[in-house]
């Protein structure tokens, strides 16, 4: 009488920086993963990142599919047990069109669940985003959000595509979801700002905050900070998701603290006093912005930010599934020394 295989978790977005720890986890624990890819000419270079960090990736096989297509869904579906949807589109600037971003998550989301329930999936855990839960509030005066709060399904001020994206994705899919009740499970993790270190080469977008404060993306520091967690952080909750019988039909937070940018470069020189020559020196004034915004796209683009404080309460993840996240100055440490050390800045 021979074992029973591991659990076949597929995970979408297998290039991708949070894709790529989830896989990394997901193995170091004893599954069985296929790694979703746009394209298998990318899979030797994952399989090379991931022996980089672990022994075990012959338990990884990789499948092309593409979020905007059914080719190829049925076949990735075959014998899995969890989908683990992380993949979505997360662009270096803003699209003119938000539905360049909209509807290939929505689509993408829909696909996932789609194919995942006629496969007999047990349980889908689908990377949100705190974009979903605390924008296009307005001036509401709120400066902290939980799980029970939503991003409006419309462009507002304070509303990017990006974030948008994010909220209708995981509007549809809670939607599709209620109209199968009790056919297959759904958890949501919704993570703020993602740092921490890469485990391949390529630079994630989220990192350009950390990136922009060691190459002059910032002229100085101004008044803008953002919810922070580690990838690693991340990662383990998306786990905890999937093996949590609780967390069904749930969605969870993930930030460990709010760092304005000085405290990031704080954070930064601390563990990396080489980079110090490298990080803003001078405060920008609040007007001064303002004054920039009226000529300059990108300086207009942060005003609805400026002075706004967008706290997420990740208590409900550390209450119910026992999640610990690091600091969130170690997060950006961890980032910025990888960013160095692969010389990406």
């Amino acid at each position: 009488m021979t074992d029973a295989p591991a659990p076949l978790v597929l995970v979408t977005g297998a290039t991708g920086f949070i894709g790529q720890h989830v896989i990394l986890q997901l193995l170091e624990k004893g599954y069985r993963v296929r790694g979703t890819m746009r394209s298998l000419s990318k899979a030797d270079g994952v399989r090379a990142t991931l022996a980089a960090h672990t022994d075990r990736t012959d338990a990884l096989e990789c499948v092309a599919l593409d979020l905007t297509s059914d080719e190829g869904w049925a076949e990735a579906m075959e014998g899995v047990e969890f989908v683990q949807h992380v993949a979505s589109p997360f662009p270096m600037s803003q699209p003119d069109d938000p539905d360049d971003l909209v509807i290939p998550a929505r689509d993408g989301a829909l696909r996932a669940l789609r194919f995942a329930l006629e496969a007999g999936v047990k349980r889908v855990v689908l990377t949100s985003s705190m974009a979903a839960i605390g924008y296009g509030h307005g001036n509401d005066g709120k400066t902290e959000y939980d799980e029970t709060d939503w991003a409006p399904t419309e462009l507002v001020n304070d509303h990017t595509a990006y974030s948008l994206s994010k909220t209708v994705a995981e509007k549809a899919a809670w939607d599709f979801m209620a109209d199968h009740q009790g056919e297959m499970e759904l958890a949501v993790v919704n993570p703020v700002l993602v740092l921490g270190p890469m485990l391949g080469q390529d630079d994630s977008a989220s990192l350009q905050v950390v990136s922009g404060l060691m190459n002059g993306m910032f002229p100085g520091y101004i008044d803008f900070g953002f919810g922070v967690v580690d990838v690693r952080d991340v990662a383990a909750l998306h786990v905890l998701a999937m093996e949590t019988p609780e967390a069904a039909g749930e969605r969870f937070l993930a930030s460990s603290d709010y760092m304005m940018l000085r405290e990031m470069a704080d954070a930064i020189r601390t563990a990396h006093p080489e980079a110090a020559p490298k990080l803003p020196t001078r405060t920008v004034p609040t007007w001064l912005i303002r004054i920039a915004a009226l000529v300059s796209p990108q300086a207009r683009r942060i005003l609805p930010e400026l002075g706004r404080r967008r706290r997420a309460n990740s208590a409900k993840a550390r209450r119910d599934l026992g999640w610990q996240p690091r600091p969130g100055p170690e997060a950006v440490a961890d980032a910025a020394g990888d960013l160095l050390r692969k010389g990406l800045v």
